[in-house]
């Protein structure tokens, strides 16, 4: 069984910092892409940034203030969150694409989820 268990969320006031981890566990055979996502009260959820072979792409929001990372070793995928506005304020869920074996085929897994909260 995978699970992606997430840490590092908490309250910050704006201007703030904040790093979250998500590490996956189980039986994997290789992860392919992994990212970030987040939901606001009211919301949908929406991308915040993903990395895959070294490649990095983020939502428009966040560019310049975020940043995604990954240990493969670890298969753990971080995002160091600088200048936090109250607007990023949503709980952050991690995401994988991860193939197990004996299998060919990728699967998603998310995470339970984490709380940041930036206050004004």
């Amino acid at each position: 069984q995978v699970r992606l268990v997430e840490s590092g969320g908490g309250l910050v006031q704006a201007g703030g910092s904040l790093r979250l981890s998500c590490a996956a566990s189980g039986s994997i055979a290789s992860i392919n892409v992994m990212g970030w996502y987040r939901q606001a009260p009211g919301k949908q959820r929406e991308l915040v940034a993903t990395i895959t072979s070294g490649r990095t792409n983020y939502a428009d929001s966040v560019k310049g203030r975020f940043t995604i990372s990954r240990d493969n070793a670890k298969n753990t995928v971080y995002l160091q969150m600088n200048s936090l506005k109250p607007e990023d304020t949503a709980v952050y869920y991690c995401n994988a694409g991860i193939r197990i074996p004996p299998g060919i085929t990728t699967r998603d897994y998310w995470g339970q989820g984490t709380q940041v909260t930036v206050s004004s």
